[in-house]
């Protein structure tokens, strides 16, 4: 009897558990990067993680979309063995200022293709390593990404994010902006003494120790002088 209700429970919670990652599983494994937060006007290494979730196919290529209504005057795409990337670009309808330069088009899109034998294969994933600056002065960048698997399909990561804060069915990669922080209060301006002054820091006290020797001296001489008269015989 109690082997059975061992068993039973057993089946139990294996069916929970199943159920349960067979629910996070899905929601965990869309094309997200990280990290996801950065500052706003500041410089940020940013990697695309491209989980493969075919278990025939393997992705062969990756199409990330920079937001166009708040471009990134830099982007440097690190080399991936077995990729080739492509960053394309697009006029810009205001011109960006970056370091005392005005910028007329920037990189809008990115695209990884992958060799043959370098595919993400099931079961796998990647990371695709961007450098951006600087970082628009928005709440956040939304990167519409596409995954496409070596059977055709193409998988779209393009919702934004949702008012409520549920995740949508097919959720962009999303980097969250905050403002930089205020900027340390400057330190209170200190006095420092000048050598003259820092070799002038014990003359009170030297004169005051003069003035009590040259006391000190007149009292001795009175109270000899006191005493060397009351030696006299009268006459």
């Amino acid at each position: 009897m109690k082997q059975t209700v061992l068993r039973r429970a057993a089946t139990v919670t294996a069916v929970a558990a199943a159920f349960v990652f067979g629910l996070a599983g899905p929601a965990a494994a869309h094309v997200t990067v990280n990290p996801s937060t950065a500052t706003q006007g500041g410089y940020a290494k940013v990697s695309f993680r491209v989980p493969n979730e075919s278990d025939t196919a393997s992705t062969t290529k990756l199409e990330v979309n920079l937001p166009a209504d708040s471009p990134v005057g830099s982007v440097s795409v690190k080399p991936v063995p077995g990729w080739t990337a492509v960053a394309e670009k697009s006029k810009l309808a205001t011109p960006l200022k970056v370091h005392d330069h005005e910028i007329s088009e920037a990189v809008t899109k990115i695209t990884w293709t992958a060799a043959s034998g370098s595919e993400i294969k099931p079961g796998t994933f990647q990371e695709f390593d961007v450098s951006l600056g600087p970082l628009p002065e928005t709440d956040q960048m939304v990167f519409k990404a596409l995954q496409t698997y070596s059977d055709g399909t193409v998988v779209r990561w393009i919702d934004e994010p949702t008012t409520d804060g549920t995740e949508p069915e097919s959720p962009a990669p999303v980097l969250k902006l905050t403002a930089a922080s205020a900027a340390p209060a400057a330190p209170a301006p200190t006095t420092e003494a000048t050598p003259a002054e820092e070799g002038n820091d014990g003359l009170p006290y030297a004169i005051a120790g003069l003035i009590m020797g040259l006391i000190g001296i007149v009292l001795s001489l009175l109270a000899y002088r006191k005493a060397s008269q009351a030696k006299l015989p009268t006459p």
